[in-house]
Order: C-alpha cells, then sequence, then structure tokens
C-alpha cells in the first residue's frame, strides 16, 4: 500500500519544507509500528526544487483477521478465505488513512514547531496513489475531490491488460494536484475519502467516528455538495450516527450563516420578526442569567450539576471570581467532549486546579457535593422523569445544601411563540416535560419550603406580555429556618409528557 506527497519550491522557498511540515527528515528512512503492519516514510527525492515523500504500508493480514475477529471488508463467517486472499496489502483503504493519522498527526493538525508559518502557506501538491479502490468509479473520485480544489487525474486499471476484453477493475490510479491547498487540508481530504470510495473500513465503526470525521472535515464537510454521501460511507451506512453527524453539520452550517458559534445554536427557532441585527441566542442569554446571578451571591466554588459539553464549565474558568469549578454529568462521551472543548489535556496547571469533571447521578446522594458555595441546574430537570424529580431535590437541596441553588427551566407557555414547533409538542426529543410559569412556582417554593431555602424567579430572555420569557429561572438561596432533611419528598407538580416526534428537530436552533 503506497502514496506519494510531492511539491516544488524555490531557493527562497525551499521544497524541502516539506521535511518540516511531515516532521519527518528527508535525509532518513523512518519506520512506524501500526496496529496492522509497519509504516515507513521515506523521501525518493529531495533538493530544493523538487521534493518526494512516500509513505508505505506492509500489512499483516494475518494480524488484521486476528485483530479484527472476522469484521471489516473480506471478513463475513461465509467468506472466510476472504480474509487472507484480499487486496489489503496493496490497494489504499481505511489502513491507508489510519496510517496517515499516525504517522502525520502533527502536519495533518496543521503544526510545526520549528517553522510556525509553514502550516498555514498553501503550496504546489501531487499526490498520487497507484491503486485506489473506487466504488463509484472514476466520476464519483472527481465529484469528491473537485470541489476541494483538486485537478483530479482517475485512470481505471484493467482487470488485466493481457485480456482488455475483462473491462476494468473497481480500482483507479489516482493523482491530484493543486496550487491553492495546505499540506493539512490536503491529509484531512485523504483521511476522510479514501475510507469513503472504498467503502469498507477494517475495524469497528463506534460513536467517536463521529467526532473524527467533523474534526478532519472541519472548514469543508460542511458546504460539500457530496456530503451526505461522504458521511454514510465513513460511518459504515450507521443510520444513527450518519442522523447525528448530519444534524451537527446542519448546526455549523446554521452557525456559519448566523456568524456565531456551534455551541451558541439553542434547540428552538423564536418567532421575532426578522431585522438587520440578528437576535442574541437563548442559549448566550441563559448563560449570561446564570453568570449574572452566580456574580450577585458572591460565588467562588460552583458546581455545574448536568454540565453537559461543558458551555458553562467554559465561561465560569474565563471568571477570575470563579476559584473552583466542578461538572458533573451522567454521559461519559458528553463529559469527554467538554473535557476537549476545554483542552484539559493542554490547560496551565494553575488553570487546570481551578475546574473538576466527574461522572455522577443527580438521582444519588453524592458525598463529593457538598460544601460548594453554589449549584447550577440548567436545562437538567426537564430531562428527568417526574416520579425522580424528588430523588435530585433531596440530593441536592437536601444532602449537598450549596448555599445558592439556580434551576433554569423551558417555559411551556412560550412554545407558541416558535413558528417551527408543532402544537403539543415539547422543544427537545428528550424532554420528559415542560411546566407552566404556575407549575415552575408551585415546584420552586414547595422545595424551597422543604430545605430551608428563600427562593425567586428571574426571567430569562424576551418577557412576553402574555406568555411570559422563553426560559424561567429559580433563584434559591439559603434560609435560616430549621428543616428537617432526613428524606426525600414526594410532592411533585404534575405534568403530562408530550411525546417527542421527529419534527422537534425543527426547533432546535435558536
Amino acid at each position: 500500500m503506497f502514496l506519494t506527497i510531492t511539491t516544488t519550491g524555490t531557493r527562497e522557498r525551499p521544497a524541502t519544507d516539506l521535511g518540516f511540515l511531515l516532521h519527518k527528515h528527508p535525509e532518513k528512512s523512518q519506520a512506524f509500528s501500526t496496529s496492522y503492519g509497519k509504516a515507513h516514510v521515506l523521501y525518493p527525492e529531495a533538493d530544493a526544487e523538487r521534493c518526494t515523500a512516500a509513505l508505505l504500508l506492509e500489512v499483516d493480514a494475518v494480524a488484521l483477521v486476528r485483530r479484527g475477529k472476522g469484521k471489516g471488508r473480506g471478513g463475513a463467517p461465509d467468506a472466510a478465505l476472504a480474509q487472507y486472499v484480499n487486496d489489503r496489502p496493496y490497494a489504499a483503504s481505511s489502513l491507508l488513512a489510519v496510517a496517515l493519522s499516525a504517522v502525520f498527526s502533527s502536519a495533518m493538525r496543521g503544526v510545526c514547531t520549528a517553522k510556525p508559518e509553514l502550516p498555514a502557506q498553501a503550496r504546489p501538491l501531487r499526490i498520487e496513489v497507484p491503486a485506489l479502490p473506487a466504488r463509484g468509479g472514476p466520476d464519483l473520485v472527481r465529484a469528491l475531490f473537485e470541489p476541494l480544489g483538486w485537478t483530479v487525474s482517475a485512470e481505471p486499471v484493467p482487470l488485466d491488460t493481457e485480456f482488455p476484453a475483462w473491462g476494468d477493475s473497481r480500482y483507479v490510479r489516482l493523482v491530484l494536484e493543486s496550487e491553492s491547498l495546505t499540506l493539512a487540508e490536503a491529509l484531512r481530504h485523504l483521511y476522510v475519502l479514501l475510507p469513503v470510495l472504498d467503502d469498507a473500513k477494517h475495524y469497528w465503526v463506534a460513536p467517536d467516528e463521529v467526532d473524527k470525521l467533523l474534526r478532519a472535515g472541519d472548514g469543508w464537510l460542511p458546504g460539500h455538495p457530496e456530503q451526505k454521501l461522504i458521511t454514510s460511507r465513513f460511518l459504515s451506512r450507521r443510520w444513527s450516527l450518519t442522523r447525528q453527524a448530519m444534524e451537527r453539520l446542519e448546526l455549523v452550517r446554521l452557525a456559519e450563516t448566523d456568524d456565531s458559534v456551534v455551541e451558541e445554536i439553542d434547540n428552538a427557532v423564536g418567532a421575532e420578526a426578522e431585522t438587520e441585527e440578528k437576535p442574541t441566542p437563548l442559549a448566550v442569554q441563559r448563560r449570561d442569567a446564570i453568570m449574572a446571578a452566580l456574580g450577585e451571591s458572591g460565588a467562588a466554588r460552583v458546581l455545574d450539576l448536568g454540565c453537559g459539553q461543558g458551555q458553562l464549565v467554559q465561561a465560569l474558568l474565563k471568571d477570575p471570581r470563579f476559584t473552583e469549578i466542578v461538572g458533573v454529568d451522567v454521559s461519559m462521551r458528553a463529559l469527554t467532549i467538554a473535557s476537549r472543548r476545554l483542552k484539559l489535556d493542554r490547560m496551565g496547571e494553575r488553570q487546570a486546579s481551578r475546574v473538576t469533571l466527574f461522572q455522577g447521578s443527580l438521582a444519588y446522594t453524592d458525598s463529593r457535593l457538598k460544601g460548594y458555595d453554589a449549584a447550577v441546574l440548567s436545562e437538567v430537570i426537564e430531562h428527568l422523569d417526574l416520579p425522580r424529580l424528588p430523588a435530585l431535590e433531596y440530593a441536592v437541596f437536601g444532602s449537598a445544601r450549596p448555599r445558592t441553588v439556580l434551576v433554569t427551566t423551558p417555559n411551556v407557555e412560550y412554545n407558541v411563540r416558535w413558528e417551527t414547533l408543532p402544537a403539543g409538542h415539547v422543544r427537545h426529543g428528550d424532554h420528559r416535560f415542560e411546566w407552566t410559569r404556575a407549575q415552575f412556582r408551585t415546584w420552586a417554593t414547595g422545595v424551597a419550603g422543604r430545605h430551608g431555602y428563600e427562593v425567586d424567579f428571574v426571567p430569562v430572555g424576551p418577557d412576553d406580555p402574555e406568555v411570559g420569557p422563553p426560559t424561567q429561572m429559580a433563584v434559591f438561596s439559603m434560609g435560616t429556618a430549621s428543616v428537617d432533611t432526613a428524606s426525600p419528598s414526594t410532592t411533585t407538580p404534575t405534568a403530562t409528557p408530550t411525546p417527542a416526534t421527529p419534527d422537534e428537530k425543527e426547533a432546535k436552533a435558536a
């Protein structure tokens, strides 16, 4: 399995800068172990005018079968021989894409410590792949690469040169040329599109493949005309993952259109009249209201209960008033995304000492939650079944007992203002209920009375004179009244959950 990357240059801008970009010295031949064989990097030519780097992947077919346990191309139970007699050692596939990512990881991220100015520079590039499986033929190869700025040559490989009547195989000899792309962009294109053309992966496609696709597709996949095909094939046609990826790509497109960031796209679309000045997204208004309330409380040590992907934790870290921030969520996937968002692995020691993320359920008491100044439950309670609310109430107000507790939740009365939200539907498919202002006040007042808190109510977002604000917030402050907190209460306002339908996804951006 073979791939070459060639660039040209001048005395002032030598082609051998390719060695700095790839972090591989042109005068050396290097070998790297991978899970399925050995990858070699060498330079057939390297001077100021022309430099070529070659990646040769020696695949251990036996190790591939043993590690994959029969999964992947050629691994069907009724095709045992095909596990050993196949094209994997010779034709570019997901194996080569994984090797590219492993061997040229810094180059793919656009990192070059020796010459930091190089990664952002476009340069002449010629990439050759002698044998590329292309399910869809040369036309699909061109449809995938040409919109990205490549000049494409996809020459079909005949089944047998001595028997031309047999026709062409499904393989092509691929040559890509461009003058306008950076090396990092080129490598990310290859990482995604090589397995897409092969339409098979040598490993089980897990949910984290969505994150890999979006990272490698950043800047080009959201606007690609073949976005749906690329997404489906890269994720091995797993419908649930493809849908998730397409939804996230649509959020990226909406954010770019709105000159905003993905995190600021709320899960409902307002019915405000179109104006030249774009309204502040509800998610941002909600965070601003929470930050203001925390500031007024004088809190320094804060819990974000149900922290999700870490948007609020990120905002708290930017404010030096908050000396200790703890994010808690039941979902390890959400915590992993939050860790990436916060860049915990690259954060300085002093800053990292201010933040902690851990897994926990608000349905149970947890000694780790005790002793904090404030706790935030932002858009959390509506994701619980009503019978579980008393357990959350006791865990937060009866056991952890922070001095201040902030709770935000949707105001169901405001839903009539969302034009794209069908009548009787909740804003998000995972909402078990959505309360009116009266129901929320009844619940919050009861919680405050049972646990010795005082409570105030703050509107978040435009306060409509007829239906109130889109989000309602309760600010609980520790009172002085004596209260029995020995066991969870069972008093909860009644609310009838509304079943979710696919149409709700039309109401997820604000």
